[in-house]
């Protein structure tokens, strides 16, 4: 008979992002949540989230927060850099103090999207803006802290929260009947309830002492472009009219933020240390729009 799950007590940074609704909803049997939002601790204010985690009763501290706003952060620099990099640094080295497990939550955009095959956990960074520099600063600075950590890179996350390419794409199908979508950037669509999953995995086993620290990818497969994606949404939504999609190049739409070309990722490494595999994101997708079509 397969052994009961170790309970255990994890403290949540974010609670009304896509990760940090997940986590909530997806919790584990035995694991309780204590979740913190901005009211509480706001990584813009390093200190206070690292006396969160010193005055914490939590097993494990999961980061479901960031600053994800991959066009503002070319003007706001600092702000984002606070919030990817300072505060992240500041939280690990908290949990270290008390040999607590350090879940954190990175991007695919450390990486400058070049070549073609799928980039590996120690391929070359060279991120291509301000969010993704941030964003690799706040890996460094939690290995840095020398706690037990696990710094999870993913890509393209959506759900039926807040705001995300699926959501957009439905907004607009509606509205229009051609969309010109981007056909020349490649990655992998991931669903934030698999992350939240993967997470949950990750921390039982650093409560059962089978935690493995470092660096590990994880994001949906197969590849596809993002008019791939917006033409599988479609293709799964039930729409009065299905639009049209244009595929079009990275230069007919221009953004303040490069974005790289190739997010494919390796997902090896996760798989070998945690048995955790890739998620099917054309399965998570029709997840997705199902709740989204019973909120209508």
């Amino acid at each position: 008979m397969k052994p009961e799950p170790t309970p255990f007590r994890a403290l949540v940074f974010g609670t009304s992002g896509q990760l940090g609704i997940e986590l909530a909803r997806r919790a584990p049997a035995g694991v309780s949540v204590t979740a913190l939002g901005r009211d509480r601790a706001d990584l813009s204010s390093p200190a206070d989230c690292a006396a969160a985690i010193a005055a914490s009763d939590a097993d494990v501290i999961i980061n479901a927060a960031a600053y994800t706003a991959v066009d503002q952060a070319e003007s706001d620099s600092d702000g984002a850099r606070v919030v990817n990099a300072v505060a992240p640094g500041a939280m690990a080295l908290a949990a270290a103090a008390r040999g607590l497990p350090f879940l954190h939550v990175s991007t695919d955009y450390v990486f400058d999207g070049s070549g073609s095959r799928a980039w590996r956990e120690d391929d070359p960074v060279a991120p291509l803006g301000v969010y993704g520099a941030t964003k690799l600063a706040g890996e460094r600075a939690i290995a840095a802290a020398g706690g037990p950590h696990a710094i999870l890179r993913t890509s393209w996350v959506f759900s039926a929260h807040g705001k995300n390419f699926v959501k957009t794409m439905l907004r607009l199908g509606a509205e229009r009947d051609t969309l010109s979508v981007v056909d020349d950037q490649r990655g992998g669509p991931t669903a934030a309830a698999d992350i939240a999953d993967a997470l949950w995995t990750i921390a039982a086993a650093f409560r059962e002492g089978r935690g493995q620290s470092g660096l590990f990818h994880f994001a949906g497969a197969p590849a596809i472009s993002w008019a791939g994606f917006a033409e599988a949404i479609f293709a799964r939504a039930t729409l009065a009219r299905t639009p049209k999609v244009t595929r079009i190049a990275t230069a007919d739409f221009p953004t303040p933020a490069r974005r790289p070309a190739n997010s494919a990722l390796d997902c090896g490494r996760i798989l070998n240390a945690y048995g955790i595999g890739q998620p099917d994101w054309r399965e998570s997708l029709s997840s997705v729009i199902d709740e989204l079509e019973k909120k209508v």
